[in-house]
């Protein structure tokens, strides 16, 4: 019987998806998978010209996610836990730039088609943890860490992310879901909270 099990980290970009990552994989000794934000090409581009990158670069992200859900759908006895899977790049990042004009609806109706039929090729995770966090933090965060490509981002552009997160996870059924307070509850150094994430993610990771 197989014991792999898949996990999922969800959220907007400094909600500290990479940060549990590690923090999973530090403390259960799950495999890690990051998302290979540094190797798109078209990445600076597009944040310097959204409209004029944005199909490219989406294309890219949802190319390379594909790739890396069927490397762990095809992966056995290992528990894995992904930082931002393919449903968000389509719901969230794709979806914001089509709403925003910034993808036309043909290369979008295109990309979604697509999108839907990776789905169906794809197992969803056993567990999705979504890490709600404020636009405020968001954009501390981002200072913070110094990513060259991402300090001149609008505000309107991180809210609209946002916005699409709420929408898509109180949609989202395709597996059970952990909504975590990333502003407020500190698994890392809080005793209380720390037991409280604990608790409710050993139901499917490893003891």
């Amino acid at each position: 019987m197989s014991t792999k099990k898949f996990i999922a980290i969800a959220g907007n970009m400094g909600a500290g998806k990479t940060t549990m990552v590690r923090y999973l994989h530090n403390h259960y000794g799950v495999h890690p998978v990051y998302e290979p934000f540094m190797d798109n090409p078209y990445l600076d581009d597009f944040y310097k010209d959204m409209k004029r990158w944005a199909f490219h670069s989406q294309m890219y992200f949802l190319t390379h996610k594909f790739r890396l859900h069927m490397e762990i759908d095809n992966t056995e006895n290992q528990t894995i836990v992904l930082d931002r899977s393919i449903y968000e790049d389509a719901e969230i990042f794709c979806r914001n730039l089509h709403r925003t004009k910034k993808i036309p609806t043909r290369e979008f109706d295109t990309y979604m088609e697509l999108y839907e039929t990776m789905q169906q090729a794809i197992q969803p995770p056993d567990l999705m943890i979504y890490l709600q966090c404020s636009v405020r933090t968001i954009k501390k965060r981002i200072k913070q860490r110094g990513r060259a490509s991402e300090q001149e981002l609008d505000t309107r552009y991180i809210r609209n992310l946002n916005k699409l997160y709420e929408e898509w996870i109180s949609n989202y059924t395709l597996s059970p879901v952990l909504i975590w307070d990333s502003d407020n509850m500190d698994y890392i150094t809080d005793l209380v909270h720390k037991i409280e994430f604990h608790e409710t993610i050993k139901k499917v990771l490893p003891t």
